[in-house]
């Protein structure tokens, strides 16, 4: 009977409280209100909503997209790392991080396909006209591999087949690294975008789904805990503090990464990306960099863990937030700065530093795809609950 899905046994009726059901049909009706703008995109033309234009053609559609999809693999390697190694610390956390992992990816995806005026499209000539020179032919068919990969897995964990699911969770790990870096990759290749190009940006969002990927661990597990009222089993504990210290680490590293790709612009390399980074650092996007990425999403969550030392997890929690918001202006500030300097200025009445503001039917998207996140969570607590606690079996 091992290889049998039942609810009865995963499920955790007590989660459904009024507060959580509320909370989901918040969710819900964010997502309602996002797709039916994305779908009005579709009727009215996406020039009509959207405020891209020609010259800045990738706007908060696309770094939502890559703040999922970033996420997404973080949680995915952790997991993998997990299973593997099954008697470390962060086990405990393993199989929530799988089911997080799927949403957060779902999530992009919804976004994708409505940023997207024929997604439908894509998906039909992914398939039947594959072009194994384009970058974005590979994050899709890499990342749709990932996908499967984990919906198997997923259920594998789900019916208890442990030894196969840690196979395909592998599986879905390599694949979602390699569409990760192949990410970073479609901007890194773009010579005409100086503050893109290079070698840094696949190592950088890599690093990076490192960093989110332990901070959702992090803040997920906690709110599970919350919404249950109960306070976390030993083990449990030991592999937030666990995932806490890859936060700490790679909040270090990113750190320091972050300031040595804005200085590098200064000490060499094109006009244009020495441009764009004067743009994100004293120009139009100062006070997302200073204030969200560096301030909130660096240098508070680092000082948190430190003073608090990791013996408060509402702290740690917070921290983890300031994270995720940190890579959730980071990713924003990357696509806009890499467009800001105009590839032909001067032409066309083009000025020399170009702006950007989201419309609000990309604002609503965007609320769509945290809707997803959110509602996905707590039914996944709900319907899935035991089924996370099921570590010591692997």
């Amino acid at each position: 009977m091992a290889n049998i899905f039942s609810l009865a046994a995963t499920a955790e009726p007590e989660v459904a409280t009024s507060g959580t059901k509320v909370l989901t049909g918040v969710f819900g009706l964010m997502v309602l209100i996002g797709v039916s703008a994305g779908l009005y995109g579709f009727y009215a033309g996406h020039h009509e909503v959207y405020n891209n234009t020609r010259e800045m053609p990738w706007g908060v559609l696309i770094s939502t997209y890559a703040f999922f999809a970033i996420t997404s693999t973080g949680l995915c390697l952790l997991a993998a790392i997990s299973h593997i190694f099954g008697g470390n610390k962060m086990a405990p956390l393993a199989n929530r991080m799988v089911w997080l992992s799927l949403i957060t990816i779902i999530a992009g995806f919804t976004l994708i396909g409505l940023e997207l005026e024929s997604p439908w499209r894509m998906a039909i000539y992914n398939v039947i006209s594959p072009n194994p020179t384009s970058n974005i032919w590979w994050m899709g068919t890499l990342y749709g591999l990932a996908v499967g990969m984990m919906l198997v897995e997923f259920y594998l964990i789900l019916t208890k087949q442990f030894k196969l699911a840690v196979v395909l969770g592998v599986i879905g790990a390599l694949a979602e690294v390699a569409a990760n870096t192949n990410l970073g990759a479609v901007f890194a290749t773009l010579s005409g975008r100086p503050f893109w190009y290079g070698s840094q940006l696949p190592i950088f969002f890599l690093g990076n789904a490192f960093l989110c990927g332990a901070a959702a661990a992090v803040m997920f597990t906690h709110y599970a805990h919350v919404i249950r009222r109960r306070f976390m089993d030993k083990d449990t504990l030991a592999g937030v503090r666990s995932a806490g210290k890859v936060m700490t680490l790679m909040l270090v590293l990113i750190t320091v990464a972050t300031a040595w790709r804005v200085i590098s612009y200064f000490v060499g390399g094109a006009e244009e990306g020495r441009m764009a980074a004067e743009a994100l650092i004293s120009g139009p996007l100062a006070t997302n960099f200073w204030i969200f990425e560096v301030a909130i999403g660096l240098l508070l969550p680092l000082v948190l863990v430190i003073i608090t030392r990791m013996n408060s997890v509402p702290a740690m929690s917070a921290a983890a937030l300031m994270t995720l918001v940190g890579l959730f202006v980071r990713t924003y500030n990357t696509v806009v700065a890499g467009q800001i300097i105009p590839v032909f200025p001067g032409t066309t009445n083009t000025p020399a530093v170009l702006s950007y503001t989201p419309s609000v039917a990309e604002m609503l998207l965007v609320m769509a795809g945290m809707g997803v996140v959110g509602a996905a969570f707590l039914l996944g607590e709900r319907f899935f609950g035991k089924a996370y606690a099921l570590h010591d079996a692997h």
